[in-house]
């Protein structure tokens, strides 16, 4: 049975409601045959984000702290996969024998 969706409105109404004082969860609920459990979600997103609550969440962007702290992670990570193919590359031309060697 799929759920009941309820409009942005709505959900802000309610949670006005509740902070204002002019009703109580258990009151809500009953009135809109709601789950104590989606009234309490709703008032937590509520209190989290005030008005901007019940809309998409914008990703947010890093920082510009956290932008470059990326980027010399990265930097790290390709300066040492560098260094690995380094010391390969030098054991394997210790390993081949060279062209004068070849007689």
């Amino acid at each position: 049975m799929p759920g009941r969706t309820f409009t942005r409105e709505f959900k802000l109404d309610l949670c006005r409601q509740l902070d204002s004082g002019a009703k109580r969860p258990a009151q809500l609920c009953r009135e809109h045959a709601l789950g104590e459990t989606v009234m309490s979600r709703w008032r937590a997103e509520f209190r989290e984000r005030g008005e901007n609550a019940f809309t998409p969440r914008q990703p947010q962007l890093p920082t510009a702290d956290q932008a470059l702290e990326q980027r010399v992670a990265e930097l790290e990570r390709h300066c040492g996969q560098l260094s690995l193919e380094n010391s390969l590359l030098k054991k394997l031309v210790v390993t081949i024998p060279s062209r004068t060697d070849i007689k």
